[in-house]
């Protein structure tokens, strides 16, 4: 599998939360520099599910970008996806990788130490750690960690950290100079006026 560009990845909000249309918005996002999308929506509904992954798909294939399926795994088959994204909750990771096979993404999401000691670090590609800030777009995140936290686990994880959770433009720069390959946004992007700008903005503040 080729090497992922993790650095600015979006993961979608509610449809509801953004300035126009979801699916025109994660276009301009992905024009601006957004190197993976990662299809978030909690509410129930799987054909919807299935028809906005759909079209996310075709964004991001013809734009040469990763688009992961949370939790869905039968979702993210059904659209071939190139892989998807689990929490502490989700299935195991061990069965996850057994559903996906060898050839697809799986990402897992760390919370605390105990998490990330206890995870299966051979059998996914990428961590998702945070939150590092508090957040309001997700109603049952947990604690925020902190950038102290997230600096340990980038230097201790054999795989790429991508760090989640209140993340600004603003607060970008920290995060990558903590050891972060990436930072995975929501609202920053979402909530932007004109995303493909807040994208660059971003993609900038790595400083690499």
């Amino acid at each position: 599998m080729p090497a992922i560009d993790y650095t600015v990845y979006l993961v979608t909000d509610d449809p509801a939360r953004y300035r126009g249309a979801m699916l025109d918005h994660v276009a301009a996002a992905l024009d601006g520099g957004v190197s993976v999308v990662q299809h978030r929506d909690s509410t129930p509904g799987k054909r919807r599910l299935y028809e906005t992954a759909r079209a996310l798909r075709e964004l991001t294939r013809a734009r040469g970008v990763p688009l992961i399926i949370n939790d869905h795994l039968d979702l993210a088959l059904a659209v071939e996806a190139d892989g998807a994204h689990v929490g502490q909750g989700d299935l195991p990771v061990a069965a996850a990788r057994r559903v996906l096979g060898p050839g697809r993404l799986l990402g897992l999401s760390v919370t605390n130490e105990l998490e990330f000691n206890a995870a299966e670090l051979a059998l996914v590609d990428y961590l998702g750690v945070g939150p590092i800030y508090p957040t309001g777009s997700k109603a049952d995140a947990a604690p925020a960690a902190g950038l102290p936290f997230l600096t340990v686990i980038a230097a201790r994880s054999p795989r790429p950290v991508v760090a989640i959770g209140g993340i600004t433009v603003e607060r970008a720069r920290d995060i990558f100079a903590a050891g972060a390959a990436g930072v995975a946004v929501i609202a920053a992007l979402s909530q932007a006026s004109d995303p493909a700008a807040a994208a660059r903005a971003l993609r900038a503040a790595c400083g690499r």
